[in-house]
């Protein structure tokens, strides 16, 4: 191989490595410090069903990530059809009564109760009250999550 070849070769090798640094130095997100949120100072974005809160979402010291975000829905909807997910999932209801179904069995909750959604089993939620329901989703991922979705 000539000195001109090896250039080449040793150009595109560096040209083809530039976009994997790019991602690998993008996915280096800061994790989260201790922090206080206040409800009034959260972003509110309306949604076709209600409206959302988006409080955080990073990783932290022991998290790949950790998000929580506050759905408030209207009554007799839901935000999306029933799914599933990688990363685990818990719900806490603030307010209103909601219909949630895990693992095939459905029941009614309200305000306090707590629904847990593990990995890739599949759940939905919908609002059943008269009036709207609002609550908190808490969902993680760490080195057990598996990848994919």
């Amino acid at each position: 191989m000539t000195k001109r070849e090896i250039t080449y070769v040793c150009i595109t090798v560096l040209i083809m490595c530039i976009p994997m640094a790019i991602i690998a130095h993008n996915d280096q997100r800061t994790p989260l410090s201790s922090a206080i949120y206040d409800w009034n100072k959260i972003k509110v974005e309306a949604t076709k069903t209600g409206e959302k809160r988006q409080f955080l979402q990073a990783p932290t010291p022991t998290l790949d990530e950790l998000e929580l975000h506050v759905t408030t829905l209207n009554p007799g909807e839901a935000p999306h059809p029933p799914h599933q997910h990688p990363d685990e999932e818990l719900i806490i209801v603030k307010e209103g009564i909601v219909e949630s179904t895990v693992n095939k069995t459905t029941k009614r909750v309200g305000p306090g109760s707590v629904i847990f959604q593990a990995s890739n089993q599949l759940h939905g939620i919908r609002n059943v009250g008269a009036t709207q329901a609002v609550y908190y989703v808490i969902k993680w991922k760490t080195e057990k999550t598996p990848r994919g979705k």
